[in-house]
């Protein structure tokens, strides 16, 4: 397995109601864990997370809900509408539902197909396809 250069640690209130969500509901795949220190590895193609129960050995300060604040991971899926119908399917409220956004970048117009949603946590995740 390659790892990418840069995975987020997301620490989490219960491992495995979070990995519940993010396998069963989400599509990431379980790639490794270690269940002793309550942590697993997931992938969702390219994408890499890492998920820890809370221990205090990150903590910077104290953690409320929502976690993450000022902060969103945009992930970029063949197809958003899969991973949105999931979420309806299981009474998931979305942050914000699909739009059409419009980006400039080095002065070209980029469309993206996006939608939010907070995970158990409060984590804002940003779904996204061209």
């Amino acid at each position: 397995m390659k790892f990418n250069s840069l995975i987020p640690e997301l620490s989490v209130n219960n491992i495995e109601e979070s990995k519940r969500f993010y396998i069963d509901i989400l599509g990431f795949k379980l790639e490794y864990e270690r269940i002793e220190d309550k942590f697993a590895f997931l992938s969702l193609g390219d994408i890499q997370i890492m998920i820890e129960e809370v221990n205090g050995y990150w903590n910077t300060g104290e953690l409320k809900y929502p976690f993450g604040r000022g902060i969103n991971f945009q992930m970029e899926v063949p197809s958003v509408e899969e991973i949105r119908k999931n979420l309806v399917k299981n009474n998931i409220e979305l942050f914000r539902d699909i739009t059409i956004s419009e980006y400039e970048c080095n002065g070209e117009i980029i469309l993206q197909k996006e939608f939010l949603v907070q995970d158990l946590n409060g984590y804002l995740l940003r779904f996204c396809s061209e």
